[in-house]
This record gives structure tokens, sequence and C-alpha cells, in this order.
């Protein structure tokens, strides 16, 4: 049997405000496509279903903008 050498990745923490910016555009992107899919949807459980997610996406931007700030402090 073949060993392994099993090493972590080292952690290299020098694009996580850019990764973190293009998760937040990213998410507002999604966000705005559910809007205008609700918008011209007459279908009343994916309305609910979008709006569900994109709440969802609120709640998450508010840490992905928190952790942005945390990026930005260091």
């Amino acid at each position: 049997m073949k060993r392994r050498n099993n090493k972590p990745n080292p952690d290299n923490r020098a694009d996580n405000a850019e990764r973190i910016q293009r998760n937040i555009n990213d998410t507002i992107k999604n966000m705005e496509a559910a809007d205008e899919l609700m918008a011209h949807t007459p279908d009343q459980k994916m309305k609910a279903s979008l709006a569900e997610k994109n709440e969802r996406r609120r709640r998450a931007l508010d840490g992905m903008r928190n952790e942005m700030r945390d990026e930005t402090k260091k």
C-alpha cells in the first residue's frame, strides 16, 4: 500500500478581501436575478421560495460585509 504524505495547505490569506468582495458581488447578482424572476412569474410557490433565498442571502451579505471589515483592518 502506498503511503500518502498528507500535509495541510498553508494558510494563505493574501486574497481574502478580494475573494470576499467577489462573493458579495455574486450574491448581489443572484439576489437581483431572483427579484427579476419573482416579478415575472405567477407561481406563488416559486415566489415564496425565491423570497426565502433572498432573505438568507441578505443575512449572508451582512456576515460577508463584517468579514470584509475585519480583513481590511489588518
